[in-house]
């Protein structure tokens, strides 16, 4: 530490005042505290400090005004003090933190200095302790901790974004080359590409493009170049690659080091594979018209745009012209809602799996089916597709009697489309009642009298319901 030359001669009339100026403006906070530690005076020259209330810690000590965990500091700070008096040693600083009723912890970094008691009778043990506040330097290492988090974040994003892009670059289908699009030289070539150019892959990254390629193919690819180079875009081009016809297209973009070229290479599609597919397009076509099961097209509206044989056996008519652009309405349905009902039912889920319900014919003859139905799109265009079932000859696992009351809910929501709500409860409920009184006469031995307080009804009211269900024979005019 380099002191004053002559401070007796430089500050030999310097008073108190200009003592204490000269301390408080030297630091952004002045302490002076005694041999116990307690502060005695302090002045701040800060203006950021003013808000902090630092004249309470008057007659506190210093070590009650910190945090914790800068308790220990603040005792080697008060040691330090003694010992560099003695020894004329360079102070130190040390940094601690004091409670703030602001929010955060106020840091300051401090360091003491003993006043000399030279002359004193009495020694008075006092220091100086000068402060400065780093809340400013904290707030720039807080903000270099964040970009550098921040830039952390890209360096990993960035890889990543090349690691993905590296691996769709190797094992895209596609022949790919990356050209440097001054000297057209090769840098980069996945291996679908070295896969094309064959005994040429060796040599082919850093040789000139277009290489390899037939004359014709040649001329055509530097043409599509130059284009890309001046406007940016080309369109494709075909050329022969060691006897494989190869569909080429470019595109550029630009980097730091200059402009580079992306050379896509395509093996061309063989010209049977068009007619291949409308061949087999064109079976299809003729198993669904001879299909046993219903088909059916519509338009969103449900109006037929075309038909297959079963459906048109299955309505008695003979030529698709008469159902064409009626409503599926027409012959589907028990109701005139289902068709509705299944439309939007496609709408919102695209599909739908073996509905129960019946086909009338043009004679009304009703006939029981399943249908499923699909949604598909042509262009601007939504169409229904439906299949059609006749279920009414398939054989149940356990055939009812006329009399035998549904076992169980599943049985009952089989009903559900096919017969009103109504119209189920109240077949229902009168096939409960006509069961009911017939056990009762079982176990009467067809005593009505008995039966009917078994029954808890009247006798009226049972001789009411045997007639209404057919249990007894009508009375005489004479009876009545």
């Amino acid at each position: 530490m380099k002191r004053f030359a002559d401070p007796a001669d430089t500050f030999a009339d310097l008073d108190a005042d200009a003592v204490a100026c000269l301390v408080s403006g030297g630091a952004d906070l002045a302490l002076v505290v005694d041999a116990q530690g307690v502060i005695r005076d302090l002045a701040y020259g800060a203006t950021a400090l003013r808000d902090e209330r630092f004249d309470a810690w008057v007659g506190q000590a210093l070590i009650q005004t910190v945090t914790k965990d800068s308790r220990a500091k603040i005792e080697a700070l008060l040691l330090d003090a003694g010992a560099n008096a003695a020894t004329a040693a360079e102070p130190r600083w040390r940094q601690v933190n004091h409670p703030s009723s602001r929010g955060a912890d106020l840091p300051l970094s401090y360091c003491a200095i003993r006043v000399s008691d030279e002359g004193r009778a009495k020694p008075l043990g006092r220091s100086v302790i000068f402060g400065r506040d780093l809340r400013a330097m904290s707030a720039l290492q807080q903000n270099l901790v964040d970009a550098q988090q921040e830039a952390l974040q890209d360096h990993w994003k960035l890889r990543d974004a090349l690691s993905r892009n590296r691996h769709l670059f190797q094992t895209a289908s596609d022949g790919v080359l990356i050209i440097d699009a001054t000297s057209l030289k090769v840098l980069e070539a996945n291996p679908a590409a070295l896969a094309l150019f064959g005994e040429r892959a060796t040599k082919l990254v850093g040789s000139v493009f277009p290489s390899g390629l037939d004359e014709a193919g040649t001329q055509h690819v530097q043409s599509m170049l130059g284009t890309v180079q001046t406007t940016g875009k080309s369109d494709d081009v075909r050329a022969q690659l060691d006897g494989v016809e190869v569909r080429v297209t470019a595109s550029m973009f630009r980097q730091e080091v200059g402009s580079l070229l992306v050379i896509r290479l395509v093996r061309a599609q063989p010209h049977a594979a068009p007619t291949t597919l409308s061949s087999a397009h064109s079976v299809l076509l003729k198993l669904m018209q001879s299909a046993p099961d219903c088909l059916v097209v519509t338009d969103v509206e449900g109006r037929i745009v075309s038909a297959n044989d079963a459906f048109l056996e299955m309505v008695h008519l003979n030529a698709e012209s008469q159902v064409r652009g009626e409503s599926l309405g027409r012959w589907l349905g028990r109701t005139g809602v289902e068709l509705n009902v299944l439309i939007t039912t496609l709408r919102q889920r695209g599909s739908i799996r073996l509905f129960p319900t019946s086909l009338r014919d043009d004679h009304g003859a009703t006939t029981d089916i399943e249908t499923s139905a699909t949604l598909a799109h042509e262009g601007d265009a939504t169409f229904l597709g439906f299949t059609i079932r006749d279920v009414s000859r398939r054989p149940s696992g356990q055939p009812k009697g006329d009399k035998e009351l549904p076992r169980s809910a599943s049985q009952l929501a089989e009903l559900v489309g096919r017969v009103p709500m109504k119209d189920i409860v109240g077949e229902t409920t009168d096939l409960i009642e006509q069961l009911c009184i017939e056990a009762a006469l079982d176990l009467t031995r067809d005593n009505r009298a008995a039966a009917a307080e078994m029954l808890g009804l009247s006798r009226q009211s049972l001789y009411v319901k045997l007639r209404r269900y057919g249990l007894s024979e009508p009375l005489a005019e004479s009876d009545k």
